[in-house]
């Protein structure tokens, strides 16, 4: 008892400075493994963009973490955001699919929705991603003449200070199947409760659109951002659980299909060989990203 209230002040100050560096990610181990240099991983074409024979991937691609991520501070008045091109693979195709890594700031979801992809605010055009206020994710595919399909998760499935990992998929045939983390959270058909089907971006010719949001927008996206991939086709279940499974620096899962891959690991460069780089704006990309992240 006397050594206790002689030294017990010590040992509860040492307690709590460790609980607040436990707190701030300082022991958890993705700290300290390998880092992948922006660019170690890109999709090799030897007959040039879009082409699917032969191609490959070339460099570190063995799911080490990224050196960096994409910041994105969509709750100040200068958004940040990445537009990219036309991706005119996408033109007509009956399935896609859309993969991402995100994290939301601590408090983001007091503000508005927020978006992952979409169309610069104007005519609907391919996928576009909510994050709702109360948690919940909603997944939109359209053709630029509107939304023929749209899937919701659970209400709270996401929340702030957490990574998490999105798989959308346009089912061929109609309706779309959301994934976070592999695990299915719901499939649908149609906008609400109608059958509906529809070939991407086929009624009126694609437009650009932007990674997060572009400041004319009502709900720009404020946290991080890694590894968008986008496909032309529907990826399997076993290919989003195989996704999952790589973690946040994991490798694209079918090259043939391939579209754009955006790392975001330093860079808006597009690493699928197709040549859809981004341009960046006010996004800062970050080394300090690892709080909250747990590899699968």
């Amino acid at each position: 008892m006397e050594y206790l209230m002689t030294y017990g002040w010590s040992i509860l100050i040492i307690a709590i400075v460790l609980a607040a560096l436990f707190q701030l990610g300082v022991f958890n181990s993705t700290n300290f493994a390998p880092k992948a240099q922006p660019g170690a991983c890109q999709v090799f074409r030897p007959n040039g963009p879009g082409s699917t024979q032969f191609i490959n991937t070339e460099g570190v691609c063995n799911g080490e973490l990224p050196e960096y991520v994409g910041s994105f501070n969509g709750q100040s008045s200068g958004s940040s955001y990445v537009s990219i091109p036309v991706l005119s693979q996408l033109n007509g195709a009956s399935g896609a699919s859309f993969s991402a890594w995100f994290y939301l700031y601590l408090n983001s979801l007091n503000l508005n929705e927020r978006i992952l992809l979409s169309d610069d605010c104007g005519t609907p055009v391919v996928i576009q991603i909510y994050i709702h206020t109360n948690g919940q994710v909603e997944a939109d595919y359209g053709n630029g003449g509107g939304w023929f399909s749209v899937a919701y998760t659970p209400t709270g499935a996401i929340t702030t200070g957490k990574w998490y990992d999105i798989v959308t998929t346009y089912l061929s045939g109609g309706g779309q199947a959301m994934y976070i983390n592999g695990v299915l959270q719901s499939i649908s058909y149609g906008a609400g409760s109608s059958s509906s089907t529809g070939t991407l971006g086929s009624s009126i010719p694609l437009s650009t659109g932007d990674i997060a949001d572009s400041p004319s927008c009502s709900w720009p996206f404020a946290g991080y951002i890694s590894n968008e991939q986008i496909y032309n086709t529907s990826l399997s279940p076993p290919e989003i659980t195989a996704l999952y499974d790589e973690g946040i620096g994991g490798a694209p899962i079918n090259l043939q299909n391939l579209v754009g891959w955006w790392p975001l690991n330093g860079n808006a460069n597009d690493y699928s060989g197709n040549g859809n780089d981004g341009t960046s704006t006010n996004v800062i990309f970050t080394s300090a990203w690892t709080s909250g992240y747990t590899a699968p």
